[in-house]
């Protein structure tokens, strides 16, 4: 399955709009934990699958080459996976659902 791109037929929108592109990709099994695990800071695979509780090496790496060619993480001189400038906006652009998350938690906690 190619990595949803801008402007390109993915699921959801035959017109490829900027929003579906990026739904169609975040969407992806493990995609949003891994992004969420590289906020604080560069990790190996290794780490990396250890705090996704163990997902198949052939997922994590899948969607780590997903993640990269979208230029959302790059791997620096020590092979440990990093954000980018992108994929850090991309952090900011949901840390609201984070904050809806953790209240909604709170509220349905009775």
């Amino acid at each position: 399955m190619p990595v949803p791109r801008p402007g390109r037929v993915v699921r959801g929108s035959a017109t490829g709009r900027p929003l579906m592109a990026a739904l169609d990709l975040l969407g992806r099994r493990w995609a949003l934990r891994i992004l969420w695990e590289l906020t604080d800071g560069p990790r190996g695979a290794r780490e990396l699958r250890q705090r996704c509780d163990a997902m198949s090496p052939s997922v994590l790496y899948q969607r780590l080459a997903e993640l990269t060619e979208a230029q959302l993480i790059n791997q620096d001189a020590d092979n440990r996976y990093r954000l980018t400038p992108l994929g850090q906006a991309l952090g900011s652009a949901i840390a609201p659902l984070d904050e809806w998350a953790k209240t909604w938690a709170r509220q349905t906690a009775a």
